[in-house]
């Protein structure tokens, strides 16, 4: 649950703060001066504060400095009904996460805080490096025994200890947020802010703008001076996600940024200073932008000093069993008792494909973790395409005619399908995991699952379930009874 502390003097704002965050999501307290608010933040520790500017005794200006002297990293809001752009930039400069004008805009004042709390969450929330679960209960891993990913975790530490410019490469879902985060945590900048900025969810003509600021009356709808995230960052790291996306005009501002730390903001002259570290990341090729004259060539250098290729999960299926493990451990919670899976689901899960890379796998699994009616994910509780990637489009032919090569066999997962399965490459899966769990008696373990499979497919029926099998209907009723497999059936 988040917490927001309100540093107000007027019961009315506080009493609209009460009725606009009344969430069971947010915990919020409130605070009628500087000196009480001061005084609350040791004892609730908030993730984000909101403080009026004009209050009696200490105004939010002088608490901004003093919260930023007790925690650097936390997020505050300035408010005011007296906007002027002096306050504004003052406000920037001490290290406000923004500035808001009263009266609020509801919807504006809830998408500024969701911001915020996101951006608490990153800059507070550890990333692990191959994370373990029974002793710390992380919430963001960069999971991989693989040798692409130890090879990433030795570049992590290198780039981490330096303020080198870094560029993470590779597809949608491979975890490049997560591994910019790891840079910032171990870096000498973890102390600062941490910002990140999807540029490509951000509207062209918005995004100079939110990164750069703007001047009050600088474009229609710029009714007040903006500071922009590189000002906000000032000292800190900023992330830059899908940097392809960009318009000339900005890679432009960013290309000087990187430069001599200097920009200016829309509609205005003045030069601004910062000291920001950038680390980039995108899933296009970029090179094939700079020949293309889409991306500029001199910021493609200049971005391009640390790169971190990261592999899709496909060409590191190895680690997909330590994914698995992971995030059925964090579904489940503190305290809570993760859902066992069977050979035959792991098999499905280490053969797919994975276009959507780590993330689709953690969806994948979060919804499993759902519709899985007892304590163990079966075959069925995962989506279509994943269960069929067991399976192969060559003829069923090879095991019925008794020819040598490859034996295939067709296993039928609903009424209306039934393609063949790659059985050697079934079972070289299964002998895998043997080898990684001396526990494991692989033929007991595909036993039970098939039973329960065919038992499932028949709604009970175990004449029909045999036949699936290929055993009697005696030989069936002595499994059920072997592998206590009667009350498990019950729960499903």
């Amino acid at each position: 649950m988040d917490k927001l502390l309100l540093i107000d003097d007027e019961a009315d704002v506080q009493y609209s703060f009460r009725r606009i965050f009344d969430s069971p999501e947010l915990e919020l307290h409130t605070a009628s001066s500087g000196e009480e608010g001061l005084r609350l933040i040791p004892k609730i520790k908030p993730d984000l504060i909101l403080s009026d500017i004009r209050m009696a005794g200490l105004n939010g200006l002088e608490t901004l400095r003093r919260i930023r002297q007790l925690d650097p990293k936390l997020p505050v809001i300035l408010m005011t009904a007296y906007g002027t752009t002096q306050t504004a930039i003052e406000a920037m400069k001490l290290g406000a996460y923004d500035y808001l004008l009263k009266p609020f805009d509801v919807p504006k004042l809830k998408a500024l805080v969701t911001s915020a709390l996101k951006a608490a969450r990153d800059m507070r929330q550890a990333v692990a490096l191959q994370p373990m679960l029974e002793s710390e209960d992380y919430e963001a891993g960069v999971i991989g025994r693989s040798e692409s990913m130890q090879a990433i975790f030795k570049l992590i530490g290198q780039v981490a200890a330096t303020d080198a410019t870094a560029l993470i490469t590779g597809e949608s879902g491979t975890g490049k947020e997560l591994v910019a985060r790891a840079i910032y945590h171990y870096s000498r900048r973890s102390e600062r802010p941490f910002l990140a900025i999807n540029c490509a969810a951000i509207p062209e003509n918005l995004l100079e703008s939110e990164l750069f600021g703007h001047e009050k009356g600088s474009f229609t709808g710029a009714t007040q001076l903006r500071i922009g995230k590189f000002e906000q960052c000032d000292k800190g790291t900023i992330f830059l996600d899908e940097i392809g996306d960009m318009t000339s005009t900005t890679q432009t501002k960013i290309l000087r940024v990187l430069q001599n730390g200097t920009f200016e903001r829309v509609g205005g002259g003045e030069s601004i200073k910062v000291d920001v570290r950038v680390i980039a990341a995108t899933n296009k090729p970029l090179e094939e932008a700079v020949k293309a004259k889409q991306f500029r060539e001199d910021l493609f250098y200049r971005l391009n000093v640390v790169r971190i290729q990261l592999p899709p999960l496909r060409e590191r299926r190895d680690d997909i069993r330590l994914l698995v493990d992971y995030f059925l451990r964090k579904l489940a919670g503190p305290g809570g008792k993760p859902k066992s899976l069977g050979q035959v689901t792991l098999a499905a899960l280490e053969a797919y494909h994975w276009p959507g890379n780590v993330r689709e796998l953690e969806n994948v699994l979060r919804r499993a973790t759902v519709v899985a009616k007892g304590s163990a994910i079966l075959p069925s509780d995962l989506p279509t395409e994943v269960l069929s990637a067991i399976q192969t489009d060559k003829p069923a032919t090879a095991a019925a005619s008794g020819t040598s090569g490859p034996a295939t066999v067709a296993v039928a997962h609903s009424a209306s399908a039934a393609q063949p399965m790659d059985i050697p490459g079934i079972a070289r899966q299964l002998f895998r995991f043997a080898r990684g769990d001396s526990k494991l008696r692989v033929l007991p373990a595909v036993e039970r699952e098939l039973i329960i499979e065919a038992l499932k497919e028949t709604k009970g029926n175990q004449v029909q379930a045999a036949k699936l099998l290929g055993i009697t209907r005696a030989t069936l009723r002595k499994r059920v009874e072997k592998f206590g497999i009667r009350q498990e059936l019950a729960v499903h």
